[in-house]
């Protein structure tokens, strides 16, 4: 018995310390008395910090509906497979959460404990596979009608031109205020094309070898100038010796400036936009963060924003983050988003050899 005890508090300890899941014990008066590393990490805290606190305490921050563990776990509450969505102040994670009261021989409650798995991987991979088919899917729409729409649009669009000179001519400025209104809706309609087009696979792509702290500095002065007309400053955070990754420069370059000019008209008249760079060696991938101080993503929309046609831009199309996104995949990066109340971070994602 002894040993069979020895055995199980060794297996008890490694499990804590070693196993790539979040583990959380809690007590009869909802105090934390013990929690996994990879519970800490996920979770932004530190372990000396939050031993033996009640878990309002440790969540203070947060309502009662977005925290993690409710009380009502110690009146026997059984969860199994919920998936929820944490943010932490860095990043973003998508949680599988099983939990469960502990009894003593006489069935009395004596704790609880909450076990999570990060999917967030899984979730991304089933996401972007699914991202992938409906991109494919309008990108052969595009391809194929592009040029259908594009040919009867130049001729109504050469024929409201004469029409316009004609009522110029003619004094008739009403009739000529009509055709500019079509023609301005014509130009849209031209632009839409244009963004269905990016959405097909480009044919002219170069894939090299490419320094991502060049492809910043390249882009810097445009980003600039678009901060200067709204107010906000622009930080950058570079790395030196950033390892090269294999990509399409020009392509990458759209990536960054969609993302930044997101991130500016976002924030209104006023704020910071931080551009950090960042290498990844477990993972093995150059990581650029892209902050900014605006007003955030709401979480129900939070989902969406990769989706082709979602928009909250009153000119928007939605297809620019799908673009970006294609883009990223293609190289075998991955874009992540993270927001939690105030303000957003862009994490974009690309391995290296």
């Amino acid at each position: 018995m002894h040993q069979e005890l020895t055995v199980l508090q060794r297996f008890a300890g490694t499990f804590l310390k070693d196993v790539n899941l979040g583990v959380i014990l809690l007590n009869t008066d909802f105090e934390l008395i013990d929690i996994s590393d990879m519970a800490c990490k996920v979770l932004g805290v530190q372990k000396s910090k939050v031993m033996n606190r009640p878990m309002e305490q440790i969540f203070i921050s947060l309502p009662p509906e977005h925290q993690l563990i409710q009380r009502q776990i110690l009146d026997g509450m059984i969860i199994r497979n919920h998936a929820l969505s944490w943010t932490n102040n860095q990043q973003r994670y998508e949680l599988l959460l099983d939990s469960n009261v502990l009894r003593d021989d006489e069935d009395r409650i004596v704790g609880a404990y909450i076990i999570f798995k990060d999917v967030t991987n899984l979730r991304s991979l089933e996401e972007q596979v699914q991202r992938s088919d409906r991109l494919a899917m309008i990108g052969q729409i595009a391809a194929g009608t592009a040029h259908e729409i594009r040919n009867p649009l130049t001729s109504i669009k050469g024929f409201l031109q004469v029409l316009r000179k004609t009522f110029e001519e003619n004094g008739m400025d009403r009739e000529s205020g009509y055709t500019d209104v079509m023609l301005s809706e014509i130009k849209r309609i031209n632009e839409l094309v244009n963004e269905f087009l990016l959405l097909s696979k480009p044919k002219h792509v170069s894939f090299e070898a490419i320094d991502l702290s060049q492809v910043l500095k390249d882009i810097l002065p445009i980003i600039n100038n678009e901060a200067l007309l709204h107010g906000i400053t622009v930080e950058y955070e570079a790395l030196y010796g950033l390892p090269h990754v294999i990509a399409d420069k020009e392509l990458l370059k759209q990536v960054f400036i969609n993302i930044c000019k997101n991130g500016i008209e976002a924030m209104g008249d006023a704020g910071r936009l931080t551009i950090i760079e960042r290498v990844d060696k477990e993972e093995r991938k150059v990581n650029i963060d892209i902050r900014d101080t605006g007003p955030g993503i709401p979480l129900f929309v939070i989902d969406k924003i990769f989706d082709p046609f979602f928009t909250t831009k009153a000119e928007g199309t939605g297809l620019g983050l799908s673009v970006c996104q294609r883009i990223v995949h293609d190289v075998g990066g991955n874009i992540r988003v993270s927001s939690k109340g105030f303000g957003t971070t862009f994490t974009v994602s690309i391995p290296y050899s």
